[in-house]
């Protein structure tokens, strides 16, 4: 596994670039970075589609305590769709799976979900290198909109890396969302001491 990773000198100074659709599928080939399934036309100029998995969950109570396990219910979105509703948190799951080895992959709305006013991470549109799963989206929206299971819904984008990483995410021994899932993820805030 690389370890050591190059950054970009402009002008004297070091940037941590964006890769691009080449670099990507470069990466791609040498297993730096695993997306499943893999569909050729979802690379963009410098990112890749992401799809809504056909999994929602809510959380089964109104108020949430940051101290506590939230309990979420989950269900499927019909085939004829489902209507999100303002004022309540979904949390919805890519279809795709991600292996990120080298690589920051963070996740950011498409302009054409944007512009539905739905909104698909609250805070949480980072990754870490070693990340490995799928990604947990929490969504929500300015109106009433009604959504499909595999619509288009996010872009991933990958940022070089300046440096050696000391400690993948998907080796840590404390980290929260190492276990496999094709189902939305709650929060594991609980898990914390504060």
């Amino acid at each position: 596994m690389l370890r050591t990773l190059n950054s970009y000198n402009l002008g004297g100074s070091n940037f941590s670039m964006i890769l691009s659709d080449k670099r990507i599928l470069e990466e791609i080939d040498k297993e730096h970075i695993i997306i499943e399934p893999f569909d050729r036309s979802c690379l963009g100029t410098n990112s890749y589609d992401v799809h809504l998995g056909k999994h929602l969950a809510t959380y089964r109570d109104r108020v949430l305590d940051a101290k506590l396990h939230n309990e979420i219910v989950f269900f499927e979105i019909p085939k004829d769709g489902f209507i999100l509703q303002p004022n309540t948190l979904y949390l919805g799951v890519t279809v795709e799976y991600t292996e990120t080895h080298c690589h920051v992959p963070f996740l950011e709305g498409k302009s054409s979900t944007g512009r539905l006013g739905i909104d698909i991470h609250a805070t949480a549109g980072k990754g870490d290198v070693g990340f490995c799963n799928t990604w947990t989206l929490e969504i929500s929206c300015a109106q009433p909109v009604k959504i499909y299971a595999g619509m288009p819904i996010g872009q991933l984008i990958y940022f070089s890396v300046e440096g050696e990483i000391e400690t993948f995410y998907n080796t840590k021994d404390n980290a929260k969302y190492n276990k496999p899932t094709t189902r939305p993820v709650e929060s594991m805030m609980w898990k914390n001491v504060f």
